[in-house]
């Protein structure tokens, strides 16, 4: 007889029951949240009776019945973890979990540190606030993982973080650590050397903790270390040592951080590396030919560095490699043939080095390949990435027909290259393309695009092209929801637009479709469109005069510089951006009411006329107004509420009559205000000094009067660049104290021009013009003028000025343009103002000549030909504006944007034109140009 025995296993303990019951007590679950999977504490039982032992997420020993074990990670948890939590009674825990839930933002309570016995305590992505000083209380550590957990694809708030204030005091107890993992925890702090003791660490991962200083070369000694990660602390250095490297390194990145040099011969002993990631770093030389026995080697990015060279051959040694970016580097030749040896390549990136030839045929027999790249893919929401892109990376030739064997290619990108000739007819036999991008090269040819079913996002811009009618094109394209399609030579609306039920994104901007805007160009997509630009044709109209869109989710619309000759049309009811500039359209605009939602709204250059409504100072959205050059007439609209987010005003020449409404003392973020060319009638609006913002101010050619410093109030424009109040009829004196206000006019700072250090001015850019021109102001010149260092252009004439030149107009070395011509202004033209030299190494205008010191009876000296009795008669004149103005221009355009970057880049363009032209359309063409390069930036 066989006798059976059993030991039972012991039954979860009903104190720790009851702990974990409690604690599921205290949260709720969100199964919306983003990082839930499984809501685990659903399947324990309710009561709290049975054997927790058996529940999902909870491990016991199986001699004692404790529970050692909880892993609650992506849980759907909702809640605060408090300083009572029940989880402090479970004292036997050697392993606690609670990655991805969501804790309300809450810190880490303390008190874990009363869990003696844990071993793996991994917090990561759900807390918030400081580190408490108790977790290294846990000597029993081997593995601490406290990361921020940012993901991409989970879009962490990287602004929101764990805190560590001091590294070392932390860690140093930890000895037995194999894995520490903090990474966006925010240190602020020099690279722990305390760490190099560690010998028994297997991955240590820091990425992005704000680490500074030299990191250590100890560290890359540990002998028991597999995976370094302090990626992302940008003013970290060091350099990849040359080492024995006796330890099994598997994984190293460093990229996004100071470390440069040269890669080193021994780093090939690595045979062990599975992945390499040092890009943005600012590593040079060529690669090391050791790099080919990298065997094991799958992921290797080199991106932005300064390698050079060819594409090294010992590649074709490395038959694991998955992905390969070389971009943004100096590589030059062909691509190279042997990548058809790298049969497991996923991911080929060679964006921006010098890569010339054709594309060749090199890629036929890599059948695995789901990213052939020089740039990052764009669609996250495909599944299944078999590609080809190839985007500036200067390739230039013909596009061959070595697609023919790709037949699973899904994205196809070779934008923005040097590719010239016909399209390939095989291009449009890969019927899976779910992205295809040809933009940006100098290709021809017609567009058969009734095979590609699976394609979402078509960019052909930059070329020229047609598209093939076929009825069956009706029926396809049913995924597509992004189309750029700018600069592309078309004469009319491709027919097939009528027939996409799901696209979002439409730009059609500078072809050459004329006549009218039809109505089926939207009928399927009418409900999911957000975005359209139609600006840069000769439009004429819409379809049966329609002016109320039928697009509900719109939210930018851009039919600027076209023929239309219609009504306004009324602003879709979710369109932010809404630019129908440079056109002819005529009627009134009552119907912009509509726009709830605008941001941004450009009407100017119209013939658009009534009184300008309103509803526009009760926009909340609007940002920017600009209505300039149309014939509007009446009152500017008196009613702006408080919260007012208007940035910049642009009314002028218009037929705008009245007084400045002082309700725009609410709009608190105004930068820029131009009312030039109207008919308003009134004093100097002192009141605008409350708006501490504001740096551009032209009144110019109005009827406003009177003495401007006759006012109590004291004036504080701080932030003022621009002021111009020339032709009207301000009398009195020449405000001091408005000049005396006028602080970031006052200050100098130092200025890189293509290489040459300069003196420039403290002020957020480097633009300041006072014009005070065609006035009645008398009196004498202030010296105070002089204190205003930073002016570049100074405008008085044609006031009656009396008195000398003040000496202190010396002071202004940055001084491009003077005039204080048609004025009484007597005595001698000061020698310092004749001595200036700074203009000499970079442009002037019409400075200082002849002209500036004109119909001032009494002046004397150079350069004027009237001969003072007493000196000045061997006064130097800086060189002619002829000799000086070149490419090295002060007014060279991109150089006026550049210096505007820094406070706003729609404000620097304004400031640039209105020197450069200040009749020219402003706001269209250049804010135009800047949207074209965003565009084309956003795609990749």
């Amino acid at each position: 007889m066989t006798i059976h025995t059993s030991v039972a296993k012991p039954s979860c303990h009903p104190d720790e029951s009851s702990a974990l019951m409690e604690f599921k007590q205290s949260f709720k679950t969100n199964k919306t949240n983003f990082w839930c999977v499984y809501p685990k504490v659903e399947s324990w039982l309710l009561d709290g009776h049975g054997d927790c032992c058996s529940w999902d997420g909870i491990e016991c020993d199986e001699a004692t019945g404790h529970v050692t074990s909880l892993d609650l990670s992506h849980s759907c948890l909702f809640g605060t973890l408090s300083s009572n939590t029940s989880l402090f009674r479970l004292l036997h825990l050697a392993s606690l979990n609670l990655t991805w839930n969501d804790f309300n933002s809450s810190s880490i309570p303390y008190g874990f540190g009363n869990l003696s016995r844990l071993q793996y305590l991994n917090f990561s992505g759900s807390f918030l606030g400081k580190v408490p000083l108790d977790i290294p209380q846990l000597f029993r550590l081997v593995s601490l993982d406290l990361n921020r957990g940012w993901d991409l694809e989970m879009s962490v708030d990287l602004y929101s973080t764990l805190e560590m204030p001091n590294i070392n005091n932390f860690i140093q107890n930890l000895t037995m650590l194999r894995e520490l993992d903090l990474s966006f925890v925010n240190m602020s702090s020099p690279f722990s050397h305390v760490l190099a003791n560690f010998s028994s660490l297997k991955s240590l991962k820091l990425r992005s903790c704000h680490l500074h200083g030299e990191f250590p070369v100890s560290i890359f000694q540990l002998p028991n270390l597999e995976a370094l990660d302090v990626g992302d602390n940008y003013y970290l250095s060091g350099v990849i040592p040359d080492l024995h490297w006796g330890n099994p390194f598997e994984s190293l990145t460093l990229f996004a951080t100071n470390f440069s040099g040269e890669i080193p011969i021994s780093i090939g002993n690595l045979i062990f590396l599975n992945e390499l990631s040092i890009s943005l770093c600012n590593f040079s030389g060529s690669l090391p030919t050791s790099m080919g026995n990298l065997s094991q080697l799958a992921y290797l990015d080199l991106v932005s560095n300064n390698f050079h060279g060819q594409i090294p051959a010992f590649f074709a040694n490395l038959t694991q490699l998955s992905t390969l970016s070389l971009g943004c580097n100096n590589f030059h030749g062909q691509i190279p043939a042997f990548f058809a040896n790298l049969t497991q390549l996923s991911t080929l990136y060679l964006s921006s080095n010098n890569l010339s030839g054709g594309i060749g045929h090199w890629f036929a027999n890599l059948t695995k390949l789901t990213d052939l790249s020089l740039e990052d893919l764009v669609d996250s929401q495909l599944t299944v990435f078999i590609s080809l892109h190839l985007a500036y990376c200067l390739l230039s030739g013909p596009i061959t027909s070595s697609f023919e064997n790709l037949t699973r290619l899904v994205l196809l990108d070779i934008s923005y290259n040097k590719l010239q000739g016909e399209i390939p007819n095989s291009l449009w036999e890969l019927k899976d393309l779910e992205s295809l991008d040809l933009g940006g090269n100098n290709l021809s040819g017609t567009v058969d695009l009734h095979k590609l079913k699976n394609l979402r996002k078509l960019g052909l811009s930059f070329n020229n092209i047609s598209f093939v009618n076929k009825t069956e094109i009706n029926a396809t394209l049913p995924k597509l929801s992004t189309l750029y399609l700018y600069s592309c030579n078309l004469h009319e609306f491709p027919t097939f637009l009528g027939y996409l039920s799901r696209l979002e994104w439409i730009d059609l901007l500078d072809n050459k479709i004329g006549g009218i805007v039809p109505m089926w160009m939207w009928n399927g997509s009418r409900e999911s469109l957000l975005y359209m630009d139609l600006s840069h044709n000769f439009l004429t109209g819409f379809e049966n005069n329609q002016t109320n869109l039928p697009l509900p989710k719109l939210a930018y619309l851009d039919i600027s510089s076209n023929w239309l000759k219609t009504k306004l049309p009324s602003p879709p009811p979710l369109v932010n951006y809404y630019n129908i500039s440079c056109n002819f359209l005529f009627g009134e605009i009552q119907s912009i009411c509509r726009g709830r939602s605008l941001v941004t709204l450009d009407l100017s250059n119209n013939s658009l006329s009534g009184t300008i409504s309103s509803c526009v100072g009760n926009i909340d959205s609007l940002s920017i107004l600009n209505l300039g050059k149309n014939k509007f007439e009446g009152m500017i609209p008196q009613a702006y509420l408080k919260g007012c987010k208007l940035n910049i005003i642009d009314l002028t020449e218009n037929q705008l009559q009245g007084s400045i409404p002082r309700s725009l003392a609410n709009c608190i973020m105004l930068e820029y205000l131009n009312l030039a060319h109207n008919q308003i009638l009134d004093g100097f609006p002192s009141w605008l000094s409350k708006l501490t913002k504001l740096k551009v101010v032209i009144l110019k050619s109005n009827k406003f009067h009177g003495p401007i410093e006759a006012y109590p109030s004291k004036f504080n424009f701080s932030n003022m660049h621009i002021i111009d109040l020339s032709y009207n009829s301000f009398s009195g004196e020449i405000p001091s104290k408005l000049l005396q206000s006028f602080h970031a006019m006052k200050y100098g700072m130092q200025l890189m021009n293509k290489g040459v250090e300069m003196e420039y001015l403290k002020v957020p850019f480097a633009l300041m013009q006072i014009d005070l021109s065609s006035n009645k102001f008398e009196g004498s010149i202030p010296n105070l003028i002089g204190d205003l260092k930073s002016l570049l252009l100074l405008n008085l004439s044609n006031n009656v000025l009396t008195g000398s030149i003040p000496p202190s107009l010396a002071n202004l070395t940055k001084l491009e343009s003077l005039d204080l011509s048609q004025n009484n202004i007597s005595g001698e033209i000061p020698q310092q103002l004749a001595q200036l030299t700074f203009l000499s190494s970079f442009i002037q205008l019409n400075t200082f000549g002849i002209d500036s010191f004109s119909m001032n009876e009494g002046l004397c000296g150079s350069p004027l030909p009237k001969k003072c009795t007493t000196f000045g008669d061997n006064l130097t004149l800086p060189p002619s504006p002829q000799e000086e103005i070149g490419e090295e221009s002060l007014f060279n355009l991109d150089w006026v944007v550049l210096i505007g970057v820094g406070v706003g880049f729609l404000i620097g363009i304004v400031l640039g034109n209105l020197i450069i032209d200040e009749k020219s359309r402003w706001f269209i063409h250049y804010s135009k140009k800047m949207t074209k390069r965003w565009k084309r930036t956003r795609r990749h």
